[in-house]
């Protein structure tokens, strides 16, 4: 059975730098779904290829502060 991130313990911490207003609803949504939806929250998530889909979705709105392995 493989590893899967959360057993490893690897996370990656991302902050919104950004906003949200004028930009496309899916962009907005991926926001909502990595639990950001102010400029300068920050939210700890499991790194996972998923996770970074959606941070390179939205890289022109958010910073990554920290990934631990």
């Amino acid at each position: 059975m493989a590893k899967t991130a959360s057993t490893e313990g690897k996370t990656v911490t991302v902050r919104q730098t950004g906003s949200p207003l004028r930009r496309k609803a899916d962009q907005r949504a991926t926001l909502i779904g990595l639990g950001l939806n102010r400029i300068g929250r920050e939210s700890t998530l499991v790194d996972n290829p998923s996770v970074r889909g959606m941070i390179a979705k939205v890289a022109h709105m958010v910073a990554v502060v920290d990934e631990k392995a």
